[in-house]
């Protein structure tokens, strides 16, 4: 028990840097100081530092922090209730081991642990005798209920060939050649292409990528590294050091997606330049 309030403790530090590092990264992009955003969250200066240096030690209930995440986002122009969901706000659970159980007669032994050992091989090869029993009998219903096929074509057959002449007569009496003709206007028509949008990174840089409306990627991208990602109809990337991104357009060539240190949105569409 204590190795996994370890765990849940070190991973809950090992978040908040991480979501430390994008506010921080996104307040200095905009100029504004840890007092602006206090003012406009309520929440104490020296609270927003801490999560911003990840200094879970002097921070109140995990509860408590992700409001302030929330609101510190917000504040900001981020998805507050997005990024305050990624932290996890795991009770710390403590258990008290009884005293009986530092009884000597409350102590197992051997022969407790033999029979025990049956008992629970016992339990398992009849769960698992049940679990195939009623998957044989699922797939004999299924057997059973399973439609021949070879009736209805036959009936189909039959009555096509009772039907009367004319009836025959319209139906062949359809022209593929316009059909044909309407399906070739129909394909050439739909000339819209995908839109094809890779980054390099030169600076270190958080970024959201919005891919047809659904939020692909949220996170830092570090220097050297590369991206691709394609969309049907509109492409939406976000970065806080637009400076430090190349960004290309449906193979184009990369160009920076703007100043150094400042956020910039971008919105690709299909069959348009960057």
């Amino acid at each position: 028990m204590k190795e996994t309030q370890i765990h849940i403790h070190q991973e809950q530090i090992d978040k908040l840097k991480d979501i430390g590092s994008r506010l921080r990264q996104f307040r200095q992009a905009q100029s504004l100081s840890l007092e602006d955003v206090a003012s406009k969250t309520r929440v104490q200066a020296r609270l927003l530092k801490a999560i911003e240096e990840g200094r879970i030690d002097i921070l109140p209930e995990p509860v408590y922090v992700q409001g302030f995440i929330k609101r510190f986002a917000d504040a900001i122009g981020l998805d507050g209730e997005d990024l305050a969901s990624e932290y996890p706000t795991w009770p710390s659970i403590f258990f008290i081991k009884p005293s009986w159980l530092s009884l000597p007669s409350a102590q197992l032994r051997p022969v407790h642990l033999y029979f025990s050992y049956i008992l629970l091989v016992f339990l398992a090869v009849n769960a698992l005798s049940a679990i195939v029993n009623k998957s044989a009998i699922q797939v004999s219903n299924a057997d059973i209920s399973e439609p021949k096929l070879d009736q209805p074509v036959a009936k189909s057959r039959d009555l096509q060939a009772s039907l009367p002449d004319k009836l025959h007569l319209n139906h062949s009496s359809s022209k593929p050649a316009e059909i044909t003709q309407a399906m070739v206007v129909s394909e050439n028509t739909t000339t819209t292409e995908p839109v094809r949008v890779g980054v390099t990174l030169k600076a270190e840089s958080w970024m959201q990528v919005i891919v047809d409306g659904k939020k692909e990627f949220e996170g830092t991208l570090q220097p050297g590294d590369q991206r691709t990602w394609v969309a049907k109809e509109q492409l939406t990337v976000l970065a806080g050091n637009a400076g430090g991104v190349l960004i290309a357009f449906n193979d184009e060539k990369p160009k920076e997606l703007g100043e150094p240190n400042k956020p910039q949105k971008v919105t690709f569409e299909a069959n348009e330049k960057f």
